[in-house]
């Protein structure tokens, strides 16, 4: 049984519902909540209209406040609670090599491979896939104004992207789901389901494809 004293990260794209999945899963637990902090970079919201120019100092206080987090997770005592989060630091990477230029990449290496040495690995990441078409339709739904200018082609490059990433992953145990059908939000059904894939898992890489029977 993984959920119980372990650390358990939820990952996906912009939008999937990670954050959501994650609470849910700590409540239901009783665990530790650790959340990116994502509307507090001071770069962000202007970054999704001149990405170009604000392209490294948006990745470089995401990279330095994901490390600060990660620094505060080795601290805790995972005998005694289990621990959720709604990202792993790796996927910092996902974003560097999409968005910084080629200078850029070279010193935010250097800085990224300092750092990283000291990061723990989770016991379990749980990625949570979905189309570009759901994504965006999940983006708009929630309404954050700082999203609001995301086009749907970058949205497409960060979907290629993570999937590309998470096909890869070996640093874990993976458990990916398509979310596409599933609103575990709103279906206590749906979260059950989820939760009961997670709960089962033993190690290794997994797939949980429910099925295009429900509607969003």
């Amino acid at each position: 049984m993984i959920l119980q004293g372990k650390h358990i990260a939820v990952e996906g794209v912009i939008g999937v519902g990670k954050t959501s999945l994650s609470t849910m899963l700590s409540e239901e637990k009783n665990g530790k909540l650790v959340l990116e902090i994502v509307e507090k970079n001071p770069f962000l919201s202007d970054f999704y209209n001149d990405k170009e120019n604000l392209a490294f100092q948006t990745q470089i206080f995401f990279l330095f406040s994901r490390y600060h987090q990660q620094e505060e997770l080795m601290q805790f005592d995972l005998f005694k609670q289990t621990v959720f989060t709604d990202y792993i630091f790796e996927k910092d990477k996902i974003f560097a090599y999409l968005n910084l230029s080629e200078k850029e990449i070279s010193l935010y290496e250097k800085i990224y491979n300092l750092l990283v040495k000291k990061v723990p690995k989770p016991d379990l990441v749980v990625y949570l896939q979905a189309s570009t078409e759901v994504l965006m339709e999940r983006i708009k739904r929630r309404g954050r104004e700082f999203e609001r200018n995301i086009e749907i082609n970058y949205i497409e490059e960060l979907n290629q992207a993570y999937n590309y990433f998470f096909f890869h992953y070996e640093a874990s145990p993976l458990l990916v789901i398509n979310s596409n059908s599933l609103d575990f939000v709103h279906r206590p059904e749906d979260f059950k389901k989820i939760f009961k894939e997670i709960n089962n898992i033993t190690g290794g890489k997994k797939y949980f494809n429910p099925g295009n029977d429900a509607e969003l």
